[in-house]
């Protein structure tokens, strides 16, 4: 599970035996279980593996008429 670090934390605070990331940064390599703890706590957000993909419009939406 990758997540995206929401909260920063003191000087010192560890993250699964390392120096706790910065807001913003992305984290891939947390135990799924531990990734979705932080998730539940509002301490990360998921982020998705890949972008959703656009919906691209049928000929009948583009034409007029």
């Amino acid at each position: 599970m990758k997540i995206r670090i929401l909260v920063s934390q003191p000087p010192g605070a560890v993250l699964h035996g390392r120096p706790w990331p910065t807001e913003g940064t992305v984290v891939d390599d947390l135990p799924t279980t531990v990734a979705a703890h932080l998730v539940a706590s509002g301490v990360a957000e998921e982020v998705p593996d890949a972008p959703p993909a656009r919906r691209r419009k049928s000929r009948k939406e583009h034409d007029d008429g």
